[in-house]
């Protein structure tokens, strides 16, 4: 296709995106009480070759033409990450230097658990060739381990933010725990793609660069970043030149990550966490948020699902195996990251509540299985039995969440009502027993 021809597919394929998602997402936000953005994973599915593509597929060929999944391939990655600064600008360190005792207990024991799982899984789904060929079995271990421990940290950060938990001890501990968690995972990612013929400096890069930028910006971060505070209190507002040096930061904190082996959205929430407090990060949300919600995140969850073929689950066997990964995926993840709460001091619903929250996997499920389709580590169907894992893990989080935690805790005014305005001072806060 030519430049011109794939200017024109793209505007189309937009309009066709956001539409689907904004409807798919108002479906389950009205009928299901789901967030908005597991309508939106379950858009990017229904857009690919697993239903679209099934039921009209020379129309979903001409809408989403390969030339075409590069442009949004490209824009899948700034979406997701812009999406992560504006969840570090929203980051309540004070919340979490109270938690991390319990933060880091929660995210080792969602690690450890998933890498146990993986271990008795693995051989026999290699015996099921359902791994790339030339694959060893310690490589796919790893690998399924980093899939099934992952949780969705984007996905993670809009279930706290539309459940009301978003400046909640709660959400904090949660929030850490899943940033640390998604660490590791990419860590073990960068190793497997290390033995797979990048080597060892795939992997020293991935530790050593990634540590290094996060040790930076979270303790000299700070300090450096003070005068656009200063600069946006001097002025009122954020001024657009103070939003282009804003966005160059953005850009190059990114950089900085995919450079490094890992991913471009620590280096946003990275950056938002060390940005100045007060005006500065109220009007970044106001003037980002809408933009990053409406346009650039629903590209990631499309360009997703055009990788996603349901169809190649098609026998009782296939999806028998589907189940048991999602039945050890489920237990493991979420039973140690409940047991590790407990064992850390916070009462029974809130351990629950963190391990119904952890147990979502989405977007950073569906951005790691990508990598291990397109680097040949899965083949197709593993792939598309993970991304259902994925669906249905997140799918659940919301509800059992609310059974487990939310619903007692709004009737007694732990948290408020659902419908209470993000933008808004919670009302009186959720303190686990280990900060009352």
């Amino acid at each position: 296709m030519t430049t011109a021809e794939l200017s024109v597919a793209f505007f189309l394929q937009m309009a066709v995106i956001v539409a689907a998602c904004r409807a798919m997402g108002w479906v389950v936000k009205r009928f299901f009480d789901q967030p908005q953005v597991v309508g939106e994973m379950i858009a990017g599915v229904i857009l690919g070759p697993s239903l679209f593509g099934l039921l009209a597929p020379d129309l979903q060929h001409m809408l989403f033409p390969k030339e075409s999944k590069s442009i949004l391939y490209v824009g899948a990655q700034l979406g997701v990450g812009l999406y992560m600064f504006l969840v570090g600008v929203g980051f309540r360190s004070d919340h979490f230097k109270a938690n991390a005792k319990s933060a880091m207990a929660v995210s080792l024991s969602g690690m450890a658990a998933p890498f146990l799982v993986a271990i008795l899984l693995t051989p026999w789904l290699m015996s099921l060739n359902l791994f790339g060929a030339g694959v060893q079995s310690l490589q796919a271990t790893l690998f399924m381990g980093a899939a099934i421990s992952i949780t969705a940290f984007p996905v993670l950060a809009r279930i706290i933010q539309e459940r009301g938990l978003t400046r909640t001890p709660l959400g904090s501990l949660s929030l850490s725990a899943g940033a640390i968690d998604d660490a590791g995972a990419w860590t073990v990612l960068a190793i497997v793609l290390a033995s797979l013929g990048g080597g060892a400096v795939v992997a020293l890069k991935a530790i050593i660069g990634g540590g290094l930028f996060a040790l930076f910006m979270l303790t000299l971060g700070p300090k450096l970043l003070a005068p656009l505070g200063r600069w946006a209190e001097r002025e009122g507002k954020v001024t657009p030149t103070l939003l282009g040096v804003i966005v160059v930061l953005f850009m190059l904190s990114a950089w900085a990550m995919d450079a490094a082996g890992l991913h471009s959205v620590f280096g946003g929430f990275i950056l938002g966490a060390a940005m100045p407090r007060g005006l500065l990060t109220r009007e970044l949300k106001k003037q980002l948020e809408p933009f990053a919600l409406a346009l650039l995140v629903p590209m990631f969850f499309t360009f997703s699902g055009l990788n996603t073929q349901l169809t190649m689950v098609n026998s009782w066997a296939l999806a028998g195996v589907a189940l048991v990964i999602l039945a050890g995926s489920i237990a493991a993840k979420g039973l140690a990251c409940w047991a590790a709460a407990r064992l850390t001091g916070q009462d029974n619903a809130t351990a629950m509540g963190i391990g119904a929250l952890m147990n979502a996997r989405g977007l950073m499920e569906l951005i790691i299985i990508n990598i291990g389709l397109q680097k040949g580590i899965i083949g197709p169907a593993l792939f598309s039995m993970l991304v259902l894992m994925a669906i249905i893990t997140t799918l659940m989080a919301s509800p059992l969440f609310e059974i487990v935690y939310g619903r007692k805790a709004r009737e007694s005014g732990e948290l408020g009502a659902l419908n209470e305005d993000e933008d808004e001072e919670p009302a009186r806060g959720t303190a686990p027993a280990a900060a009352r």
